[in-house]
């Protein structure tokens, strides 16, 4: 196999597990947050900051490959 054709299957991989990784640190963040409001009788509170930090690591991990998309 090609050089090219590697680092092209390479990068295919990396972006397609992208959308993976940001839909599963959301849900993540949602999961943490419903345990802990029934643990602690506080809904929707907490389910709503922690669904807010998945979000945010999921634009983290947005973030972290474009830039190293831009270093290739």
């Amino acid at each position: 196999m090609k050089k090219e054709t590697r680092k092209w299957i390479r990068e295919l991989a990396f972006y397609s597990s992208l959308g993976f990784s940001v839909s599963l640190s959301i849900f993540i963040g949602l999961g943490i947050g419903v345990y802990l409001d029934r643990r602690f009788e506080t809904t929707p509170w907490l389910t709503l900051i922690f669904l807010g930090f998945g979000i945010a690591a999921g634009y983290r991990n947005i973030g972290l490959a474009i830039k190293k998309s831009r270093k290739l």
